[in-house]
């Protein structure tokens, strides 16, 4: 009996112990703070919304102990010199689009989006299960930072035009803002690529320096107004099918934190990936009604348009392999990654698609 007696108290003062041990062992853990400076206005509150719910989640992983604090684009740094930024060590990380910054290497467009490259869940699946992570975080070693997937917009849009554009031949001369590498495909279809924020857009059509934009899609795109100067709305945006948004992170300020941090980091910007695509997938479709009901005018790429794009992509992928290294060791596996997969898709998600979008719902 005693020394049932004794176990027993034993553990129960065993459990008491570890109740006790477990907030001293978060307590103990360093107070750290961070900034994060996102290539995004406030207002577009679901590409600049993924960084403090990124924050939010972060601070509820560690007690309140790793705080960081979220910047819109040109609060701390322009939206397209966060990559500088990190680099230099005036922040510690940044959520942006790393295509972006093609014309540092082009490889950083791999890790966003390139022309008829991979759909939202294709990307993911490169990333955790196949080599993404590796290989880019392997590329990104010579800029001193990793990369973490957190966000994806899905397919998007193909942009808002002052006029209709019914073949390939009228895009010749078109000033078009078409965001990152998309742009190099633009140019040889005889577009004239702009890269602007998308702060900047709106103004840039409205004073006739361009004549048609494409941002995201239509909930983003109601926010920031293009439909009342450019009503011709167009689909789908073959440049970006599936495009990732980042999580930038210096690795001095990554390997300076507790392991435990490192693990909260990686937790929260999973959430926030799959937080900030929820968002798109069920507000884009009320958005899109909304603009209909305004005027816009629903049009699909005619074949030609998308035909020569094709092939330009494609061009342009042999030139790039043969000529950067970085590009097409990353490059292959992605098209590996691609290839198999558009092939699964076609017998899964593409043939339960159609049938459920020829119903009447």
């Amino acid at each position: 009996m005693e020394r049932r007696s004794f176990i027993q108290k034993a553990a129960v003062g065993g459990t008491a112990a570890a109740a006790i041990a477990a907030p001293a062992i978060v307590s103990a853990q360093p107070q750290v703070r961070w900034r994060l400076s996102s290539s995004f206005p406030k207002s577009l509150d679901t590409l600049y919304g993924v960084s403090p719910v990124f924050a939010e989640k972060v601070s509820q992983l560690t007690g309140g102990k790793f705080v960081i604090s979220t910047h819109a684009a040109g609060e701390i740094t322009p939206a397209f010199g966060v990559v500088d930024a990190i680099q230099q060590g005036s922040i510690e990380c940044a959520s942006t689009a790393p295509y972006y910054f093609f014309g540092k290497d082009e490889t950083f467009a791999l890790d966003c989006a390139i022309p008829f490259g991979m759909n939202s869940r294709q990307m993911t699946a490169w990333y955790y299960e196949g080599n993404g992570l590796k290989l880019t975080r392997e590329f990104y070693a010579q800029y001193n930072m990793l990369n973490f997937p957190m966000g994806n917009t899905g397919a998007q849009m193909g942009g808002w035009f002052r006029k209709e554009v019914k073949n390939v031949s009228e895009f010749k001369g078109l000033k078009f803002r078409v965001g990152g590498f998309a742009g190099k495909v633009i140019e040889r279809i005889g577009g004239v690529p702009q890269n602007i924020p998308g702060g900047d857009i709106y103004p840039a059509l409205e004073k006739g320096t361009i004549d048609a934009a494409e941002w995201v899609g239509p909930y983003d795109d109601e926010k920031l107004g293009f439909f009342k100067i450019a009503p011709h709305y167009y689909y789908p945006g073959w440049w970006e099918g599936g495009p990732a948004i980042n999580l930038f992170v210096g690795k001095k300020a990554y390997d300076a934190l507790p392991k435990e941090y490192q693990a909260a980091l990686e937790c929260a910007a999973a959430w926030a990936h799959h937080d900030m695509q929820g968002k798109y997938d069920y507000k884009n479709n009320a958005a899109l009604r909304r603009l209909v009901a305004g005027g816009a005018k629903l049009h699909r790429f005619d074949k030609t348009i998308m035909d020569a794009s094709w092939k330009a992509a494609n061009e342009l992928y042999a030139e790039i392999s043969a000529k950067n290294p970085n590009w097409k060791k990353v490059y292959e596996d992605y098209m590996a990654a691609r290839n198999q997969m558009v092939t699964w898709f076609r017998f899964s998600e593409a043939s339960f698609d159609d049938f459920m979008q020829s119903q009447k719902l």
